[in-house]
């Protein structure tokens, strides 16, 4: 990997618009808690593959990963500093009804599935279109500014496309042989200065996912500890959460990890094979890079990842923006509150998308 310079901020974003105008491939972010940017630029518009996980560079994989991660190549990477100013959105002026119809039959399809016992849960979702013509740069900062516990992320490549988000979930974090990975699931809205009250339907959710998880490192990792479930505030909502942590056996790869955690029980559900099969038979849109995973591969370190979830996403397309939502469905789901769930998650990017484009 090069040396990664230190730019302003300012110098950053005018290399970014030079690689958005050139057709250059690059991945921007920042991870959550911290005030560092980095830039990953490729040289060429060549399409790039991780097929064994030991390249370096970042990664972008979609929710259907075969050998189809999307590589980055580092052939240039750049640092600044980003100080959140006051830039904070407001709330989204009125939510659109359009396609509740069709997703509350979606999920009263997987409720009835479930009760049938094919499945325990399955993690529905949809697909909103805006018309948009702003710049992805703006939407960026904006994201910086307003959510400094997410990872934060701009990714573009020509032959794939752009995509930005704010995810509050990580998939794996790997180095010197230690993993750190995390169990979030369940979702109700942040109320100022109220304490979020849990229902069974959420707790057995976030349970489902923690013992999924544990199982599935149960193999390739020892000393597995999890902390004590909390609730966790992500933007305009609260989720469970456990952090999980543990020691890799010593013939484990990443790319064995992340075989063994993705896609998580809170993206696609459980079992995995038929909760997929589900959601690829009847969500009725492709997933593409929504619900996947994204970030540093090899970057700092050898044998070292740090990658998220692709969740409170979006793809930006000429005028138009296709923002994604969706929650998990279990046995408890009632379809109202999932539709409303859906909402709430779509304020992240809504809210961002308005005030980008007053």
């Amino acid at each position: 990997m090069p040396y990664p310079e230190n730019k302003d901020f300012q110098e950053v974003l005018d290399d970014l618009a030079f690689a958005l105008a050139n057709t250059q491939p690059f991945a921007v972010y920042r991870k959550p808690n911290e005030t560092r940017v980095k830039a990953v630029f490729q040289d060429s518009n060549a399409l790039n593959l991780a097929l064994d996980f030991d390249e370096k560079g970042f990664v972008f994989v979609p929710f259907d990963w075969k050998d189809n991660a999307i590589l980055i190549q580092a052939d240039k990477v750049v640092t600044s500093s980003f100080e959140a100013s006051s830039g904070l959105v407001g709330e989204v002026d009125e939510l659109s009804e359009s396609g509740k119809q069709s997703f509350l039959e979606l999920v009263q399809k997987g409720v009835t599935q479930i009760k049938q016992g094919d499945l325990k849960k399955v993690v529905l979702s949809r697909k909103i279109d805006l018309e948009f013509h702003q710049s992805p740069l703006e939407v960026f900062q904006r994201l910086l500014e307003n959510y400094a516990k997410a990872f934060c992320y701009l990714f573009h490549h020509p032959k794939v496309g752009i995509w930005c988000g704010a995810t509050p979930e990580t998939l794996v974090h790997i180095a010197k042989e230690e993993l750190k990975t995390m169990s979030l699931a369940a979702t109700l809205p942040y109320l100022e200065g109220v304490q979020p009250q849990w229902g069974s339907k959420e707790v057995e959710e976030q349970e489902m996912v923690s013992g999924y998880i544990l199982e599935q490192l149960s193999e390739i990792a020892h000393g597995l500890e999890m902390e004590a479930v909390k609730s966790s505030k992500a933007g305009n909502l609260w989720h469970l959460k456990s952090e999980i942590k543990g020691k890799l056996q010593n013939s484990t790869s990443i790319k064995d990890v992340v075989n063994a955690l993705h896609p998580t029980p809170a993206v696609c559900g459980i079992p995995t094979k038929e909760a997929k099969d589900f959601i690829q038979g009847n969500e009725g849109y492709p997933r593409t890079f929504y619900t996947g995973f994204l970030g540093e591969l090899n970057l700092e370190e050898t044998a070292s990842a740090s990658l998220f979830v692709n969740l409170r996403c979006m793809e930006i397309e000429t005028g138009k923006a296709s923002v994604f939502v969706g929650g998990g469905i279990t046995s408890a789901s009632d379809t109202e509150k999932e539709w409303t769930e859906t909402q709430n998650k779509s304020k992240t990017l809504l809210n961002i998308l308005q005030f980008v484009s007053h």
